[in-house]
């Protein structure tokens, strides 16, 4: 019996292997596919800028990264004994300035490469909320613990989001126009934003979305990540104890729904050999001087080495 309604996903005509050189950019969502990614060993890079939420953040930051933006000291503030830059997450705020600065301009240098060799660009949009600062009438894409009240908080329209993703499409067209891009919708339900402002915040999302996918089939793609929780895992069992993130087994499970749909079946046998090596490198012996572990790490080291006679590439 089944009991569920399975999302009809297409198979990508343009799928990744391990040839493929891999960017995920976007919200939470974009650190648990990249996290997925890395595990099976394929060549990528996840967030330079650390996680960013909204279209107009991730527009920004590409836009940045294809023209080798230099920040400097005009782009940063201090708030609470640390630098920080309005356009980039917390990961790289620092108490010493010119270490943000460099660690915005080594993250802006590292995206700009590449982007420009990627073969695949996954970008997951989390929210069409937003917060203006009011100082400056600038949006954010993080609000770095500075006091609400010097914000104001609005809905992005449907307009506005298209708008800002043919914007994130040209500059990547331009930069890169082999690069193949899967956007999706992270499953993350912002309830703080309220349950019917989150909903009214995915469906802006989507609707923008499919209206510019539909006029780029052959350079874009829509994977269903938002509509896979929603619709086939409709139960709180999916969610981690917060209720807000999806849990392991509904991230394992729309990771299989993605591999299904986006990796070569002869990629997907690798991930195997690769998966089984992960697993043998996390056991951690009793005794490791007795002679069944060296063998043990004997017959792993072989089953290494041949994976990177055929995949020199890959490292463990």
């Amino acid at each position: 019996m089944q009991f569920s309604t399975q999302i009809p996903i297409a198979k990508s005509n343009n799928p990744i292997d391990y040839t493929s050189k891999i960017v995920s950019l976007g919200s939470c969502f974009a650190v648990n596919i990249g996290q997925k990614l890395d595990y099976f060993k394929f060549s990528n890079t996840t967030n330079p800028f650390g996680i960013l939420f909204h279209p107009l953040a991730l527009e920004k930051f590409i836009g940045f990264a294809v023209n080798n933006k230099q920040f400097t000291e005009a782009d940063i503030f201090e708030h609470n004994g640390l630098w920080h830059c309005f356009d980039a997450h917390s990961d790289l705020s620092s108490p010493d300035k010119n270490v943000l600065l460099n660690n915005l301009n080594n993250a802006c240098a590292l995206a700009s490469a590449k982007l420009k060799q990627a073969t695949h660009i996954i970008i997951t949009l989390g929210t069409a909320w937003v917060y203006r600062y009011t100082q400056t009438g600038n949006l954010v894409a993080n609000c770095h613990k500075v006091p609400q009240k010097e914000f104001t908080k609005e809905l992005l329209s449907v307009d506005t989001i298209r708008q800002s993703l043919e914007n994130i499409i040209a500059s990547i067209t331009k930069a890169n126009p082999d690069a193949h891009i899967i956007f999706t919708v992270s499953p993350v339900r912002h309830l703080k934003d309220g349950f019917t402002e989150n909903l009214w915040s995915k469906s802006n999302l989507v609707s923008a979305l499919l209206e510019v996918i539909k006029n780029k089939p052959q350079s874009t793609n829509y994977f269903p990540s938002y509509e896979i929780i929603m619709d086939e895992l409709r139960d709180y069992r999916f969610y981690a104890e917060d209720m807000i993130h999806p849990s392991a087994t509904a991230i394992n499970y729309i990771w299989e729904r993605f591999t299904e749909a986006y990796i070569t079946n002869e990629a997907q046998d690798t991930m195997k050999l690769v998966d089984t090596i992960q697993k043998s490198l996390q056991h951690r012996p009793f005794n490791p001087d007795t002679p069944q572990h060296k063998s043990f790490v004997e017959k792993l080291n072989s089953r290494i080495d041949a994976l990177q006679k055929d995949f020199p590439q890959i490292s463990f």
